[in-house]
């Protein structure tokens, strides 16, 4: 199992040139097993690795992650780098969902989540003058994201997937590269424990209302009558990428925070301001 993972990774790094010793990669660390185990193998395979962990503010889950974190970085000799939400936007996750809601703008939690998370990496990925930024992302994930999308007539937000995101060249974005695209989330699950990484395994919490849960397991439904759906899935994805890359224009810039966006404000700008009922700074 731990020779096939990292085969996995490196066949997926070298195909799709995601990373070279160059690169000066920042790691988005959760505290999960995925992301713990694409730092412990970038750093294993000699690249140039830093680490980024945010805290979320979900209660003692956040805290016991970012416990695992300072202890898995400090014993692996990797310097991270460690930044709240709060002083990003302001407020933490279940905060802003629940005065969103009340102002009639039910988004889910990880909805909101993603787009804070996305928006934190890419900012601190500049700031540190890092080339590559890494998320935990599997297999499982990205089978689901497609899946997800078609379900909600997104298939626009599709284009985020891929081994490498990006839909656009843009020099607002710091690319950023998965790993671990074609390794199956129970496969990383075996790898961390056999390893004993120090990581959290239960869901998050405030991820019990998401759709995610429901395709995810709809799929593995149909990963086990049909072996390798997920992965057919997929590779049918990345057959149609290149074409659907082809018919998208120029991102602008948020007249807010300065971040690359396809409207005149970010989501995240956004979702602050609905707080406040007006436009609010988000930092620069």
């Amino acid at each position: 199992m731990k020779a096939d993972i990292e085969r996995k990774v490196k066949q997926t790094i070298e195909k799709y040139k995601l990373l070279s010793k160059k690169d000066k990669v920042l790691v988005a660390c959760s505290g999960g097993k995925d992301s713990t185990t694409v730092l412990f193998l970038l750093n294993k395979f000699g690249y140039d690795v830093e680490a980024l962990f945010i805290d979320l503010f979900i209660g003692k889950y956040s805290e016991k992650n970012k416990e695992d974190v300072e202890r898995f970085c400090s014993e692996l000799g990797v310097k991270l780098h460690e930044v709240s939400v709060k002083d990003v936007v302001g407020y933490s996750v279940c905060y802003l969902k629940s005065v969103l809601k009340s102002k009639g703008c039910n988004l889910k939690s990880c909805a909101i989540c993603g787009a804070v998370k996305r928006h934190i990496l890419n900012r601190y990925a500049k700031r540190l003058k890092k080339t590559k930024l890494v998320t935990g992302h599997n297999l499982d994930d990205e089978a689901q994201s497609f899946v997800m999308n078609l379900l909600k007539d997104r298939m626009d937000l599709s284009l985020r997937l891929g081994p490498k995101t990006g839909v656009v060249e843009e020099k607002g974005f710091v690319p950023r590269v998965k790993p671990l695209y074609f390794c199956a989330e129970k496969d990383v699950e075996e790898f961390s424990r056999l390893m004993k990484f120090p990581v959290v395994y239960d869901s998050c919490p405030c991820s019990v209302d998401a759709f995610r849960r429901d395709v995810g397991r709809f799929l593995d439904k149909l990963e086990r009558d049909a072996p390798g759906i997920k992965l057919r899935i997929v590779d049918y994805f990345l057959e149609r990428m290149p074409r659907s890359k082809k018919r998208l224009g120029k991102l602008g810039y948020c007249e807010n925070c300065g971040e690359p966006c396809s409207g005149k404000v970010c989501n995240v700008c956004g979702m602050v301001g609905l707080l406040g009922g007006k436009k609010r700074k988000v930092y620069k």
